[in-house]
């Protein structure tokens, strides 16, 4: 969350007791003295050198707003919707009431503040201080029109928020002045919404942004493709209607838009859990996984699910670990540590695949599911039993935020050869309808040419190519790949942005790979890392 320095019980200079809060500690740099201080749950999200002790009691004049900021629209069935949007990590839920009667508006209200309540999310009403009052909303977000924000705070009292919506500098200035707790700033861009007189974009919100010191929600067309922008420019929170209740699954809308603000993170920015095998030989599964995510400037975390006897020659061995014990580590991970997207690998066996999706529909926030479908390692090993495809594709490919087969594991989940670009523009639109959010087929087996991907987003076809490289050092490149992927998300790159990436960096890494081994060696990590524009 974010706060202002009134939220705060205490700053000292770190030299006194170290740079921590809530019993965290963090290395210095810490925070700047004239910046805010956000945080992710736990996680501390900017540098200087201070300490922070944190009373997480709003207090009159202390705000909350930070990350994504949902506004509800006009259309039918708004409640399921929103309960799924807020799955994905809402921050703040601002109630746009339908023209309908009073009795109905209280109730949809009460609706959506009890989900609100339950994910601890803000509830705030729109433009409507009687009726904030009257749900007992978290606050109140007015127009330029609707009144004053001395007016709301009296009827509100100083417990609650009041923001105001602000289009130039002198209103911004004028409504700081006037006490309200954050900003709404816009239009970034033009929308469907409603329709727009002022739109001063993202260099007018830079010019705010050096003037006022209250938190900015900046509003109007944001999408996750262009919302680096808007967070580069300053914004603390992004508003959004269409682009998350319109979108096929407002979960992981949200989950894209949250993710991006990992962007304004200080190194490692973000957290990757590896679900996969361990590789002994270093190359590939677990290994190379936990060395992509460090080299990429993320924060590694593991969960095993089988060792492997192997070395770049082949797999000898493998020993399936229990299912409960996989329960167990994946519990000791996601109760403590920061993570924010989970990359699998390795599955092994049904009851595992099983568990993982079981365990994941229990918990209460979305973490995007980078899929890598390893089924056959390079010497032939079968690394998924056989009886575990169908368990994959109804329990995993569903879960999958992003979905990354090469061609041999494309055909084996849609039992049919892949031979050319069309055909893998086809298997992607495919594996889409199994219900995978995004998928990515990986070209890398194809015959001759370049080295071609295709990403379907469920709307476009996104084609990454690269010079293919005549190698046999190629141990662990699915793996790689897939974790750049997850890295670059988890660092707040957008989609079709973090697969360019990590392709680049995957390219890398097998062009200057070093002879290791005498079968397939791995790729180079560390070299291609150091290549990579950080």
């Amino acid at each position: 969350m974010l706060l202002n320095p009134s939220y705060l019980n205490r700053i000292m200079p770190a030299e006194e007791s170290g740079c921590g809060a809530r019993g965290v500690t963090f290395s210095p740099p810490c925070f700047p003295a004239e910046r805010f201080f956000v945080f992710s749950g736990e996680r501390l999200m900017s540098t200087s050198h201070l300490r922070l002790v944190v009373n997480t009691e709003r207090q009159p004049g202390g705000t909350a707003i930070a990350g994504v900021y949902l506004v509800t629209d006009r259309h039918p069935n708004l409640l399921p919707r929103v309960e799924q949007a807020l799955a994905g990590g809402v921050s703040v839920l601002q109630y746009r009431p339908k023209e309908k009667p009073r009795e109905e508006t209280l109730a949809e209200g009460r609706a959506l503040k009890e989900l609100c309540a339950a994910r601890k999310v803000l509830f705030i009403v729109n433009d409507d201080a009687a009726l904030a009052q009257e749900l007992d909303a978290d606050g109140v977000h007015l127009g330029q029109e609707d009144g004053s924000p001395v007016a709301a705070r009296q009827l509100l009292g100083p417990g609650k928020l009041v923001g105001v919506s602000t289009h130039t500098v002198e209103e911004a200035l004028r409504a700081e002045a006037d006490g309200a707790d954050y900003l709404g700033f816009g239009a970034m861009y033009p929308t469907g919404s409603k329709e727009v007189t002022r739109m001063p974009g993202t260099s007018g919100l830079a010019a705010v942004r050096e003037r006022v010191r209250l938190p900015i929600v900046a509003i109007g067309g944001i999408t996750p493709a262009n919302a680096c922008r808007v967070i580069d420019a300053g914004a603390n929170a992004v508003a959004v209607i269409s682009a998350v209740l319109s979108a096929p699954r407002p979960d992981y809308a949200v989950a894209e838009l949250r993710l991006l603000f990992n962007r304004i993170a200080p190194l490692p920015r973000g957290g990757v859990l590896t679900v996969a095998g361990s590789d002994s030989g270093g190359g590939a599964g677990i290994q190379a996984d936990l060395k992509t995510i460090t080299l990429l400037g993320s924060y590694g975390a593991s969960v095993l699910t089988a060792l492997t006897a192997q070395n770049t020659r082949g797999v000898s061995a493998v020993h399936g670990l229990p299912p409960s014990f996989v329960r167990e580590q994946l519990a000791a991970v996601l109760s403590d540590l920061p993570i924010d997207v989970i990359k699998t690998g390795m599955l092994h066996t049904p009851a595992i695949i099983e568990l993982l999706a079981e365990y994941l529909a229990e918990q209460s926030r979305l973490f995007p599911l980078v899929v890598d479908p390893v089924m056959v390692a390079k010497g032939g090993a079968h690394l998924l039993e056989p009886d575990a495809v169908q368990s994959f594709v109804r329990e995993l490919v569903p879960r999958s935020y992003l979905l990354t087969p090469n061609l041999p594991e494309a055909e084996r989940l849609l039992s049919r050869r892949i031979q050319t670009e069309g055909e893998m523009e086809q298997a992607a639109r495919d594996l889409h309808a199994l219900g995978a959010a995004n998928v990515l087929v990986k070209g890398g087996h194809l015959a001759a040419g370049a080295a071609v991907d295709i990403l379907f987003d469920g709307t476009s076809v996104h084609r990454f190519s690269a010079e293919r490289i005549f190698t046999s050092a190629t141990h662990g490149t699915g793996c790689t790949f897939a974790s750049a992927i997850a890295t670059f998300l988890a660092r707040g790159e957008p989609l079709v942005e973090a697969v360019h990436r990590a392709k680049t960096f995957i390219s890398q890494a097998i062009r200057l790979a070093r002879p290791l081994g005498k079968g397939h060696g791995p790729v180079n990590h560390y070299l291609a890392a150091k290549e990579s524009d950080q």
